[in-house]
């Protein structure tokens, strides 16, 4: 019997997505011939022989499962769908992790009765609040001999044990069997804690969290694949609602997804899915490429050519492969390789600004043509980099730049808000502290220029160009010199004339000051009569009088400010469940102490939803290490790989999960060995290539610099491709 379901393999930019939508519009184009030629208008009785594709979609009329590899990836994928079939469809465009958690939302009750659980509505964990209760949990028994066995911090070890529960469920293994897979996997290794150790403590977590119904993304794709899968009124529901499911890169997903697709194609569902047989992005964090490949056994099998003609795989890739696995050929790249050679890493980024901003100054190309490709960036290579190429007006664009929320100034300065409104707080203000809040809060946001700015997404240098601040950082130091008074419970602020010479500071910035102070002393009297409702009312309440005050902030600062209300939402809503099943004998403000001090560990990232801002593509440079790079799925015209002598390049540019390798399908529970680390850096290293050199179009500059930040010299794999290239000198260094 021949399937109707397509296998779509090839490799990156080679139509797997456009051919994806192209099958699904075939089925719908199929429906509409059925529907036209199968059924009289008077009796609906079927006249031919022919069997569409879609004749489950027209009996049961459902909607159908889109699924992609990640969520800005999902809403592309969707948009074009129902783009493409003009909206006569119910699409679900999802992310598998994103399916599996609206599903066990949805199917509750059933849990509960399957698992007598508590009659509760389920609230899910964020990574940061699972890990700090967590490790409130388990504190007890991780005493300094384990921390020493395991040979790291305590906040490392919680979260690596945390990884282990999603790692199982990711391959369908319940928590009960993690302990023998990990006994299989790591043998005599004795640096290592012991595995019934580890299992006993992540079987007290999942517990506690159902007990309270908390779920986190492991509870959550456990409690789908081993329970909701298996139960017959599931199924019932799920194939009535979907026979149809489209999955673009499945080679980015958990074991467990392919438990899901195996069951609607068992009850009659039709198929589409891409592959990628270089892609594999996520390979240790979870996915299993080779266990979704088995899947192609049930389907229509469509090999893709190569990338486009354009793209510079098909000339490269087999030479630098070539180099890269065997160092000792003498092979010379062409002409569309080049490289850029120092001795420090701060010279490297220097001349790598300056060679792209000479090149978009005499037009070879334009800033949304290049991408900065790195395996790892830090702070001072993002700084260095966009602080060059801001200051020659070239704009820059950070793929996914999870910076920690604590080092934005305006969630610096509402914190120290929040300590002065609120008694208890006082340890954690400082004279600092309060001179940034009155900068930050003194500020006025200059209209922008025209409609097109105020929709585009600025960069936090643009902004700070239009931001004009009533109280400068040196008069702010001397009020806070002056006139902050320090206490453990009530920490204050007094009136300017407290300062002698309180005409120095000028009538701006003396009229912004009694503002912000009159604002204080209002929310203080209203927050002792309980008329603000909680800490996010306040925030939200500055924001609206200090930061927003009708005017469009900068994507960056409003980005900030969204996820701080959201994490703001939900540490206060997962507090308020916790005190419900087990009240607990604290201060009234220790929720707020503690959420301060969660933000100032650098936890929290400022990623809210949706991550993309409104509008148009953004004419930018991107900047981007290898891992964010390749989930984005772009391409440019030039690349720029930042570090080609770093190690880190074999890792790509995101470190595996510990024990990632026990739960793959193929391999459950096999020791890993140094010879199969080797093999996996090699075959990754072979992926990072084929896949980037898909993505580029006309030009691969090799920046290298002898020695690393460190000072260590640089040894990587990619060092044969920097010394069988040609070098470049920017013109500013000639000149």
């Amino acid at each position: 019997m021949v399937s109707h379901s397509v296998w779509i393999v090839g490799t990156s930019r080679s139509g797997k997505t456009a051919r994806l939508v192209e099958q699904f519009c075939h089925w719908v184009k199929l429906e509409n011939q059925y529907n036209e030629s199968f059924y009289t208008k008077k009796s609906g009785r079927k006249k031919g022989g022919h069997v569409s594709e879609f004749l489950y979609l027209k009996q049961t009329d459902p909607g159908v499962l889109v699924l992609a590899a990640n969520d800005d990836n999902r809403r592309e994928l969707g948009d074009i769908i129902v783009t493409s079939t003009f909206g006569k469809y119910p699409v679900r465009a999802k992310t598998p992790l994103g399916f599996f958690q609206d599903e066990v939302i949805l199917f509750w009750p059933l849990l509960i009765n399957s698992l007598n659980l508590k009659a509760q509505f389920p609230v899910r964990l964020r990574p940061e609040t699972e890990q700090e209760l967590a490790t409130k949990l388990w504190h007890p028994q991780l005493d300094e001999e384990i921390l020493r066995i395991a040979g790291v911090n305590e906040s490392r070890l919680v979260r690596r044990i945390l990884d282990l529960l999603q790692l199982a469920a990711y391959s369908g293994v319940p928590c009960e069997d993690i302990a023998q897979i990990l006994a299989r996997g790591l043998g005599e290794n004795t640096t290592t804690l012991e595995p019934e150790f580890l299992a006993s403590l992540l079987l007290d977590w999942r517990n506690w969290c159902l007990e309270r119904g908390l779920l986190t993304y492991g509870i959550i794709t456990e409690l789908y694949s081993q329970h909701l899968l298996s139960d017959r009124n599931y199924q019932q529901h799920l194939t009535k609602r979907y026979q149809a499911v489209l999955a673009d890169d499945v080679d980015d997903y958990p074991s467990v997804a392919r438990l899901l697709f195996e069951l609607l194609l068992d009850r009659g569902a039709v198929g589409a899915f891409s592959y990628n047989p270089d892609g594999a992005v996520r390979l240790g964090l979870g996915a299993d490429p080779n266990y979704l490949e088995g899947l192609a056994e049930r389907c229509r099998v469509e090999v893709l050519t190569g990338p486009p003609s354009e793209s510079l795989s098909e000339q490269l890739t087999k030479q630098m492969v070539e180099l890269v696995t065997e160092p000792m050929v003498l092979l010379s790249l062409p002409k569309t390789v080049h490289s850029i050679q120092t001795t420090s890493r701060a010279q490297l980024l220097r001349q790598t600004a300056e060679e792209i901003a000479n090149a978009i100054q005499l037009q070879q190309v334009q800033p949304e043509e290049v991408a900065i490709i790195a395996p790892g960036l830090d702070a001072i290579a993002r700084y260095t980099l966009v602080e060059i190429l801001i200051k020659q007006n070239i704009p820059v664009e950070s793929l996914n730049d999870q910076r920690p929320l604590i080092s934005s100034p305006i969630i610096r300065a509402l914190l120290t808000m929040l300590a002065l409104v609120y008694p208890g707080l006082g340890r954690l203000v400082d004279r600092d502290a309060v001179a940034e809040m009155l900068v930050v809060l003194s500020r006025k946001q200059q209209p922008p220029e025209n409609s097109t700015d105020a929709m585009n997404r600025v960069s936090t240098t643009d902004a700070m160009n239009r931001v004009s601040t009533n109280i400068d950082p040196v008069r702010a130091g001397l009020i806070a010199d002056y006139c902050f008074v320090p206490h453990p419970d009530r920490p204050n602020l007094l009136p300017v004339s407290t300062f002698e010479r309180w005409d120095r500071i000028g009538y701006a910035a003396t009229t912004a000051y009694n503002e912000i102070l009159e604002w204080l002393e209002q929310q203080r009297s209203q927050q002792e009569l309980r008329l603000i409702p909680s800490p996010i009312s306040l925030l939200d309440r500055a924001i609206q009088r200090f930061l927003w005050n009708g005017s469009n902030l900068p994507y960056e600062q409003l980005a900030a400010l969204r996820e701080l209300l959201e994490t703001a939402q939900h540490y206060w809503e997962i507090d308020t469940r916790l005190r419900q099943i087990a009240p607990v004998e604290t201060t009234p403000y220790t929720t707020i102490i503690e959420f301060i001090q969660l933000l100032r560990r650098g936890t929290i990232t400022a990623n809210p939803y949706p991550v993309r801002p409104i509008g148009g593509a953004r004419k930018a440079v991107t900047l981007a290490t290898i891992f964010q790079y390749r989930s984005s799925r772009r391409s440019h015209r030039w690349h720029f790989w930042l570090d080609a002598g770093s190690p880190l390049w074999a890792k790509g540019g995101a470190a595996t999960l510990f024990g990632a390798p026990f739960f793959l399908r193929d391999r459950l529970g096999e020791p890993w060995t140094a010879e199969d680390e080797k093999l996996a850096e090699e075959q990754r290293l072979q992926r990072i290539l084929t896949d980037l050199l898909s993505r580029v179009s006309e030009r691969v500059y090799l920046c290298h610099s002898d020695l690393a930040v460190n000072g260590q010299e640089q040894l990587g794999p990619l060092l044969p491709l920097v010394n069988a290239c040609v070098t470049v000198i920017s013109e500013a260094h000639v000149n």
